[in-house]
């Protein structure tokens, strides 16, 4: 039997580098898929290849989007990153590190992909419980997506195949997510989360994303390797 295939989005983040690693111990071979879509934090893609080689991933695409030319958000425009802030701030509102529609638009493409490599899988690592407010991370948002997607593709709309969206990480802490990678073998140090990298190379330590990993290895009483400014 051929090994199955899924498409998996890969930023090179925490969670989605525990999404591959959770594709691949569920017995698929992972076709990696990252963009480079004018983030100012691209220092990710870097680690989305060295993820992905680590992984075992049968390909790595990086797709390129210009996001920046819309704008809108921290991440693509000249508005300033967060920092600081507490969990309690994080839970509240939707922040300006939001991008926006950028899951639609990166599960589209992983859906295009999908239907070309006879896939019928894509994971991906959002998560509801510990994450910023972005409100295409939550259950129903993908849920809707996975209606959307069978009845948009060929495949779906031939009855050959029916597409499937994994969320492995969608209800769990982000401490329960750095356990998760643990147990599966993950290399954290190859991963990067900060939304505003430093001159030197560390994370800012102050971010959203930086306070939330922080929290999620405390949690799980294990030490990031990855170099923290502050």
């Amino acid at each position: 039997m051929p090994a199955r295939r899924a498409v998996v989005l890969l930023s090179g983040g925490l969670d989605s580098t525990t999404a591959l690693a959770v594709a691949r111990a569920e017995g698929f071979d992972g076709y990696a898929l990252s963009f480079d879509y004018g983030q100012r934090h691209d220092r990710e893609l870097e680690s989305a290849r060295r993820v992905a080689a680590a992984l075992g991933a049968k390909e790595h695409l990086v797709l390129r989007l210009d996001l920046r030319a819309i704008g809108g958000s921290a991440l693509t425009g000249d508005i300033p990153v967060p920092k600081g802030r507490s969990h309690e701030a994080m839970g509240s509102g939707i922040p300006v590190t939001y991008v926006p529609a950028r899951n639609t638009i990166f599960l589209s493409h992983a859906l295009a992909w999908a239907e070309v490599l006879e896939s019928q899988d894509i994971y991906i690592g959002v998560n509801a419980l510990d994450y910023s407010g972005y409100p295409d991370c939550r259950p129903e948002y993908v849920e809707a997506f996975e209606r959307m997607a069978n009845l948009a593709t060929k495949a779906g709309v031939e009855g050959r195949s029916r597409l499937t969206i994994h969320t492995p990480l969608i209800r769990l802490t982000k401490a329960q997510i750095v356990q998760r990678g643990a147990e599966l073998g993950v290399d954290f140090g190859l991963t990067w989360s900060c939304y505003e990298p430093q001159p030197d190379g560390r994370a800012c330590g102050l971010c959203d994303s930086c306070l939330l990993r922080q929290k999620g290895f405390a949690e799980a009483g294990l030490r990031d390797p990855v170099p923290v400014a502050r």
